[in-house]
């Protein structure tokens, strides 16, 4: 069953001029050190961390409810398995969401598609409840 759905996109020319002005400071704020160290290994970084923000954004969106605040950037990491396909790692208090979220007896799948093209980036995430 689906619990949540969200969608994001990034202007990343935006987060080029975050990134530009403070690039550690930005970096540091808005991302897990797995995330800094997979993008900053890139000859330009700012494509990489704009698609992992439009993901953060797309996922705390479908874990949000009415009675749900803002996420922390770092309870929300996004990563990529050794085929590149997205995935999603969830800290603190977006991980105890995701469990307030969840029936009873089910199990939680995030799914998350990443694309950018020159200007933008977008993310669509999808959060499931299985039974078991």
């Amino acid at each position: 069953m689906i619990i949540g759905i969200g969608t994001d996109i990034c202007d990343i020319r935006r987060i080029r001029k975050l990134y530009d002005r403070h690039p550690d400071r930005f970096s540091a704020k808005a991302f897990t050190a797995a995330e800094r160290q997979k993008c900053l290994a890139r000859p330009d970084p700012v494509p990489c961390l704009a698609k992992r923000f439009a993901g953060k954004e797309a996922v705390a969106k479908a874990l949000a409810s009415k009675e749900s605040g803002a996420l922390s950037w770092q309870d929300v990491e996004i990563y990529n398995d050794p085929s590149g396909r997205p995935g999603v790692l969830l800290h603190g208090g977006a991980a105890d969401r995701l469990c307030a979220l969840l029936p009873d007896g089910h199990t939680a799948h995030i799914r998350l598609s990443l694309s950018d093209e020159v200007d933008f980036a977008v993310a669509f995430a999808v959060v499931e409840a299985r039974r078991g």
